[in-house]
């Protein structure tokens, strides 16, 4: 990644209307759409946050360590159907959810099919009333070109919380 690589203004629109729409089809519980947007050989990480020192050499995320997310393509589409099935307790009500992305900023990548995006995500989840609860972490996507249209080939997700609050975690950040 070189921070100093400019972006075109077409292209960080482009990339600021696809993380948009994957938000909008998250809220709405269009998860065969949101699939679609992911290339085959996706990674979606979401390492759990730990307190550590700052001088520890693995920082407070690693690979090896606990995490939320370790998933393909598979285990996501796996994941939405364990929790959209009727059978699944801790969605029924459907958690409402609303997601918010903000400070993106655009990089170009090690590929020329590729861009890294960075931003924020804030996402609003509630089932019951009374019941609800916010998270938040920043994300580091890889999207990539694949027949002329992005799609997102990887997402690291450090999340702000070293102890979720949340009864569930059935949600994509």
């Amino acid at each position: 990644m070189t921070s100093t690589a400019m972006i075109h203004v077409e292209i960080r629109h482009e990339v600021e209307q696809f993380l948009y729409r994957e938000a909008r089809l998250l809220d709405a519980e269009d998860y065969q759409s949101w699939l679609a947007l992911l290339t085959d050989d996706v990674h979606y990480w979401v390492p759990g946050v730990q307190n550590r020192a700052r001088k520890d050499p693995l920082g407070s995320h690693a690979p090896g360590y606990m995490a939320y997310f370790d998933d393909s393509k598979f285990d996501l589409t796996r994941r939405i159907k364990r929790f959209t099935a009727d059978t699944a307790w801790s969605e029924n009500p459907p958690t409402k959810q609303f997601h918010s992305i903000t400070n993106v900023e655009i990089y170009a990548a090690q590929s020329r099919d590729e861009l890294t995006a960075h931003s924020l995500t804030t996402v609003y989840r509630g089932r019951y009333e009374g019941s609800g609860d916010i998270l938040y972490g920043r994300r580091e996507d890889t999207l990539r070109r694949v027949d002329g249209e992005l799609r997102l080939a990887q997402r690291t997700v450090v999340i702000s919380h070293n102890t979720l609050q949340s009864k569930n975690l059935n949600t994509f950040l």
